[in-house]
């Protein structure tokens, strides 16, 4: 693992966005985070940071991983209606798919797991993930670094 290196967690509908559509689209801005606590977390990801690929609502899986390749940029996708604020998007490319997904139901079965914030904070977008979590659940997912 690269040293200073972060890394995250990123939620997605597979059927308004798919590990499918990154993967042909190669790198894919992370647009339409409309949550302050989420928008910190897109604000402190740096080039080169991973990221989990998660299927929310459909599957609800880590389905593969992502790299960030561009930091934080004013959202294009902002429009009028949107509340005030600044909202922000990364650019993230895929680097592979989870050989075996990491179900959020194994996730919850893992007490190693209470503090993980897809188990503390559910409805969250965007959301860091500690190097421990980050290394086991690599192994459940069989992804090698």
């Amino acid at each position: 693992m690269a040293r200073g290196r972060s890394h995250w967690l990123v939620k997605s509908e597979p059927d308004a966005f798919s590990w499918d559509q990154q993967v042909a689209n190669g790198v894919e801005p992370w647009t339409g985070v409309r949550n302050h606590m989420a928008k910190a977390n897109l604000q402190a990801m740096k080039k080169g940071d991973l990221a989990f690929f998660y299927h929310s609502n459909i599957g609800k899986e880590i389905v593969g991983v992502v790299e960030v390749v561009r930091e934080a940029y004013p959202d294009p996708t902002v429009g009028p209606d949107d509340p005030k604020g600044e909202w922000v998007c990364v650019d993230v490319k895929a680097v592979g798919p989870m050989p075996q997904p990491v179900t959020l139901a194994a996730i919850k079965a893992d007490p190693a797991f209470t503090e993980l914030a897809l188990v503390r904070q559910s409805r969250l977008s965007v959301m860091p993930v500690s190097a421990e979590h980050w290394r086991k659940l690599c192994r459940m997912g069989g992804w090698k670094e």
